[in-house]
């Protein structure tokens, strides 16, 4: 995907037209939010969980149960 710099002056001028002058740095900052929130959650799928494993239910099975 090789844009120059001509084509992202159009795309930024189509932008400009449909969200108008007022709403781009609202978008541009919710933009920046949902980036951040998407390395951060990559970053914790990525590292192994810390959590201990819940012990096995011992309950099911044994012989005290059934009297």
């Amino acid at each position: 995907m090789n844009l120059g710099s001509g084509e992202l002056i159009i795309i930024l001028l189509v932008v400009l037209l449909v969200f108008g002058g007022a709403k781009l740095p609202q978008l541009a900052r919710s933009l920046g939010q949902a980036k951040v929130e998407f390395e951060k959650g990559s970053v914790e799928s990525d590292t192994p969980s810390t959590r201990a494993e819940p012990a096995p239910d011992r309950t099911t099975g044994s012989d005290s149960d059934s009297a």
